[in-house]
């Protein structure tokens, strides 16, 4: 983990050095255009990413800071686990898991948006990860964005996500907002992503095909000026009967399940 840390460390030194060159070299726009910042703490119950199950049975705490300025965003986010389902060597009660970078440039041309990023993964237990992605919206009615992420250094592979969404105003305050996705899986080493037979075990082969789906829905409510509260349901579950059998045997904690239904609340502050 110490070398992960290390890592971020430059990577987020770096970010402050082109925010402040950036203000230096572009007083006219620096008038016009302000940063602004994004904080927040979700409480959820379960892990669930790209339907891979990383809790179980335990509360995770999820905080974020995101600051963005003329199209520039850097994040950083982390995962508590308050209750390991398994204890690392040693260790014993809640574990801090997870810490990822992102960097990001993004701008909008008419009804398109494109962005594009960088996100290092700092895990703890095993080897930190790396990727690029891209990102394409399109503003019309369920805004459909294309995300092509590419995982180019422990676990590579490239992941492909479509996904959808539409907000409904019940009030001025508070909106309901759904949203679905479906993934596609193409792994670089059998190793990282391997095919799962049904019974379990990996064929040889690399992963390749459609993976998992999600469906959200959440109720962000404005409780006050710059403070929202988001209660959040998700349900996570395959797209094929490959993924089926790779994320039960393969990506499930107990090998039991293919599908999971988690959900929580979110506290932001914006300005």
């Amino acid at each position: 983990m110490r070398k992960s840390m290390n890592h971020m460390k430059h990577l987020v030194a770096m970010s402050v050095a082109l925010a402040l060159t950036l203000v230096v070299l572009h007083p006219a726009l620096a008038e016009e255009e302000k940063p602004s910042a994004d904080f927040s703490v979700a409480a959820l119950s379960q892990y669930i990413w790209r339907g891979q199950e990383l809790s179980r049975d335990s509360i995770v705490i999820q905080p974020s800071m995101t600051i963005s300025y003329m199209g520039f965003s850097g994040n950083l986010w982390g995962n508590l686990d308050t209750d390991p389902y398994f204890q690392m060597p040693g260790q014993s009660g809640s574990m801090w898991n997870e810490t990822d970078l992102t960097l990001s440039y993004g701008r909008g041309f008419g009804q398109w948006s494109l962005e594009g990023g960088y996100i290092y993964y700092g895990l703890e237990g095993i080897d930190d990860s790396q990727e690029f992605y891209l990102n394409l919206g399109f503003d019309v009615l369920l805004a459909p964005a294309l995300t092509v992420y590419r995982d180019f250094d422990s676990y590579e592979h490239w992941y492909f996500l479509l996904g959808i969404s539409h907000s409904f105003e019940i009030t001025d305050a508070i909106s309901l907002e759904l949203s679905g996705s479906v993934s596609y899986l193409k792994s670089d080493d059998a190793d990282a992503y391997p095919e799962i037979d049904s019974s379990g075990a990996p064929t040889g082969d690399k992963f390749n095909n459609f993976h998992d789906g999600v469906i959200s829905a959440s109720l962000p409510i404005a409780v006050a000026k710059y403070i929202t509260i988001t209660p959040s349901l998700s349900y996570t579950f395959p797209l094929s009967s490959d993924a089926s059998d790779e994320m039960k045997y393969w990506r499930s904690i107990t090998g039991d399940d293919d599908n999971f239904l988690y959900g929580g609340v979110t506290v932001s502050l914006a300005f």
